[in-house]
């Protein structure tokens, strides 16, 4: 048996649990989240709505003047639609804010 594939078959179960848990590191509490390999995309909606994001919880506090109020891991931030905003360890990207709502993409900053 050659140190090749031994090495290689000792790797694969590690490289195959590396690459599920990116997927498996969003759950939520309101609403959908679904995610690929690097990032999330969630719609939070009405106030308190939160979602558990790479290991990091997002809550949604409302909208006000079109603009979007979140808290990320003890930081607060405001995102109007379109506009990228780091909070904690997050990079989130508002695509859509609503009355009530606001869709982003969130991923490890």
């Amino acid at each position: 048996m050659s140190s090749t594939s031994t090495a290689t078959r000792i790797a694969a179960p590690f490289l195959a649990g590396a690459l599920l848990l990116p997927l498996s590191a969003c759950s939520f509490s309101a609403n959908g989240v679904s995610c690929s390999t690097s990032s999330c995309t969630v719609t939070l909606s009405g106030e308190r709505a939160e979602a558990d994001i790479l290991g990091t919880t997002l809550s949604f506090g409302g909208v006000q003047d079109g603009r979007a109020s979140l808290s990320v891991g003890g930081a607060s931030v405001t995102c109007g639609q379109g506009e990228t905003v780091t909070a904690g360890p997050l990079e989130l990207q508002c695509s859509s804010v609503t009355d009530d709502s606001v869709e982003l993409t969130a991923s490890l900053g």
